[in-house]
Formats: structure tokens, sequence, C-alpha cells
């Protein structure tokens, strides 16, 4: 512990101890909005490989994959991310070579994760790969694993996969419920490995940014730079103020995050945005509740003294709730026949019944509804697979404002949503909207992401050759 804190000393930073939620991370200097806090390479790592999506397990590369020869599990996009992993897939290949064909299909990536967790300890004890103060076993073991707080079916599954890794392995001397535990302790502690448009990659193990404590309103974000977790401050946080990020998606009422959180988590969040009882009934109001009868009042519904129905708190008018549980019904139907229609080959006709859903939670939802929202962020994503780029910019507009609602000024998920947004308008030869949209994308991915990134000095292209364009235009106007 003690090299540890010498360790994050040189980064302006410290672990202490609270009595009610165990260690966390405090500043020991000044960060300013957009510094890097800590940043930190996983102790272990596995790509979310599938049948349908492949990844480089070093890279995370898509492209010119190859199969490892030996054990028909692992891919490589080419000889040097090969040989960067090759120390620790050495010992993994051997392991899952010895499996037969049908054991290995089920070496999911949470399997993969404990085996080369376990590898990865072997290594470092016999000097094979070096421990560091922020790269060792001992931090995976201080890890809160909460193996009171979960149910008999989990502790089941857990068995059986620490079984499995026993098999793979095939130590004499290895202890199956010290694995149960360690499987615990990464559903807590470990994180999705994302790119830099925050699809997920894979998953990782970061020993030190496991004890940073999570907030509904986090003063920091963590990102990726391939594998590497960064943590960047989106507010300045003075000498002596604890790190947080979020642990969950926060685009929700409090009683949906408290749940996630203690489902997931195994605590009751206390942030300034969970105490605050009275904003959350207005909140839970507009982002799970109903509109108003009349489309030009945008007021909150709450449920009448009588129960007859959800009075708006705006103009005072009544939604009786034998129309509400008729809409409700009707959404329910046709959202079932949506979930049908993804699975088959017509796209178009998951549009159009998607499109239907939309339409229907118009009537019934409040505008701001975390529901609606995700219904239009569905036909975004279908309309730019099938290159309908002015339909997608339009579903991609009536997103923006709940996103400014739900999200705090320096959000990732804002910054790209304006950024898809720039994108759709230069597609479209809007070139002075889409300015203004990657402008507004880069005033905030610039905080959460920095400038270095292939992705960001893309966005920064982007931008640049969106202004010559636009003052090329301008220069035209004034020439005729």
């Amino acid at each position: 512990m003690e090299e540890l804190q010498n360790t994050l000393q040189n980064w302006g930073l410290c672990v202490s101890n609270s009595p009610e939620k165990g260690r966390c991370l405090i500043t020991s200097k000044d960060f300013s909005t957009g510094e890097v806090i800590i940043s930190q390479e996983p102790y272990v790592c596995a790509s979310n490989n599938s049948p349908t999506e492949l990844r480089c397990d070093a890279c995370y590369s898509s492209a010119n994959l190859k199969k490892c020869s030996a054990c028909q599990v692992v891919w490589y996009c080419g000889s040097s991310c090969q040989k960067l992993e090759w120390k620790l897939h050495r010992l993994e290949c051997i392991a899952l070579s010895k499996l037969d064909k049908e054991r290995r299909k089920f070496v999911t990536p949470s399997i993969r994760l404990m085996v080369r967790l376990y590898l990865r300890r072997k290594l470092q004890n016999e000097k094979v790969i070096t421990a560091t103060a922020t790269d060792n076993y001992i931090l995976v073991q201080a890890l809160v694993a909460h193996m009171k707080d979960i149910d008999e079916k989990q502790l089941l599954l857990y068995a059986q996969m620490a079984n499995l890794v026993s098999l793979i392995l095939q130590w004499p001397d290895i202890n199956i419920k010290e694995i149960a535990e360690n499987f615990s302790k990464l559903s807590c502690n470990a994180h999705t490995i994302c790119d830099s448009e925050l699809r997920p990659l894979g998953t990782g193990l970061y020993p030190v940014i496991s004890i940073i404590n999570h907030s509904c309103l986090p003063n920091a974000v963590l990102v990726f730079e391939g594998r590497l977790a960064v943590v960047r401050a989106v507010q300045h946080l003075p000498k002596g103020a604890e790190v947080f990020i979020s642990y969950i998606e926060t685009a929700g009422c409090t009683m949906t995050r408290q749940r996630t959180l203690e489902q997931q988590y195994f605590f009751t969040c206390s942030c300034l945005r969970c105490s605050k009882v009275q904003d959350d009934i207005q909140e839970s109001a507009i982002l799970e509740g109903y509109r108003c009868i009349d489309d030009k009042c945008n007021g909150f519904l709450l449920r009448d003294s009588a129960d007859q129905g959800f009075v708006c708190q705006h103009c005072g008018r009544l939604r009786s709730k034998e129309e509400v549980k008729k809409l409700a019904a009707e959404i329910r139907a046709t959202s079932e026949k949506a979930s049908e229609s993804m699975s088959s080959d017509s796209k178009r006709e998951a549009i159009s019944i998607y499109k239907s859903i939309e339409k229907l939670q118009r009537k019934l939802c409040h505008p701001f509804a975390i529901s609606l929202m995700q219904t239009r962020e569905k036909l975004l994503k279908m309309l730019m697979e099938q290159e309908d780029w002015r339909e997608a910019l339009s579903y991609c507009k009536l997103t923006i404002p709940v996103y400014q609602k739900v999200y705090p000024e320096f959000h990732p998920l804002l910054g790209l949503q304006y950024y898809t947004s720039g994108k759709l308008e230069w597609l479209l030869g809007d070139t002075e909207d889409a300015m203004k949209s990657l402008t507004k994308a880069l005033d905030i991915l610039r905080i959460t992401h920095g400038t270095k990134t292939p992705f960001m000095k893309e966005l920064m292209m982007k931008l640049e050759e969106a202004r010559a364009e636009a003052s090329y235009k301008l220069l035209s106007k004034d020439d005729d």
C-alpha cells in the first residue's frame, strides 16, 4: 500500500479510506477541466469476440484477422500484436489447446479473463512479467467481492465457471472458491473497454481505477485509448477533492439509477443528485412519465389524489387512466412486433414498426421521456445503416435536446451526438450547420477525450474542412 501511495503521489493523488464507502481516490493537487487525472493499462483484458464480431486480441482491430492456429480461440491482426501478447498467450494457448472442440465453445470472454488473471499472476510470481506498484495481483486481492450479497443462483453460476477455469488450467493446488470470488470481483470492478465512440470492444480489469467511487453527478469521466483506461476531469478539482466517475448510464430517474446500482454493485448512491427527493419526483415524471393532453403544453404529470388519472402540473388538465393504459398496451404490442422484425431480414419493415412506436410514444410520453429518446436512437441507427441521411438527421436532432437535459455539460455521449449530427449535415451539404455541430462536438470531446487520438484528429480535420468550405461558399456569394 505504501508503494502504491508513493506512485500515486506522483500523479497528484492518494488513496483514502471512508467508513461509509471504503477506499476512495483523493486529489493531492488541483486538476483543471480536461486534465488527465490517472491512466492505467489493464491487469488483464479480453476482447468481446462472438461468431458475428471478431477482433484482434491486442489492439481490437477487426481488419486482417487470423486465428491462432494452435488454440483456435484467439485472433490477431498481425505478427506485431501476436508478439505483444505472446508471454501471456503462450500459456493460455497451451491450456486452451488441451480442450476438445465442444468445450472450447464455452470459453466466453469472462472465462478467458479469469484464466488470464491466474496466468498473469503466475508469470509475475516467476518474474517473467514485471510487477509494479500499480500492476500486481495484491491490488486484485484488495478488491471487494460482495459474496454475502449474491443470491444462490449467481453463486452457483460462479462455481460452475470456476470449475471450467480449473479444468482449463489443470493446476493441482488451484482454489475453486477463490476463483468464484474473483468472478464476483470482476462483476463489480471490471470495466467495459470501448472505442472513442463508446462502442464496446472488450472487458478489462484496472485495479487502481476500480478504487474510484461512483456518483450520478461525476466530476471525472473514464474513456479508453485502445486498451489504456484514461480518467479526465470534467470540472475543476481542487486539492483534497474525491474523484468520482459514473458506473452506470445516468440518463434515468433516481429510482432507476438506484435500482441498477443496488443490483449490480450492491450499494445505495448518496450523491447530491440522488439526495434531492423533491427534484426526483419531477425528474421521474419527465423522464419516465406522460405528456399533457394539450400538445402545446410541456408540463409534467402526477397522479391525481382521486386516482382517476394524471394531472398536468403546469396547466391542470387531467389525463384519464384508461387512455394511458390503452396507449401503453398499444406500445407494448407494437414493441413485440418490432422484436420479431429485428430478427428478420427486412430492415425497412423494422424501421416502419419503430416509426409506429415513436408515433404512439409521442402521444403518451413526455417529450423528454427516455423511452421516446431510445426509440429515436434505434431509428437513427437503422436509418444510417440504410444510408437514409436526411431522415436519420431528423431523428438525431430530436434526441439532442433530451441529451442536453439528462447529461451534464461535458458528457461524451452529448459530444458524440453532436458529432453524428455534424457528420450527417456534412454528407447532406449543410456546411454551416455541420460546422456548428462539429464545433459543439469538439468543445465537449476535447475535454472528455483529449486531442491526441486518431478519432479526435479526424474530428478536428472534419471541422477544418467544414470551415474552409463555409468560407469558400461565403466568398463565392460575395463575388456574385
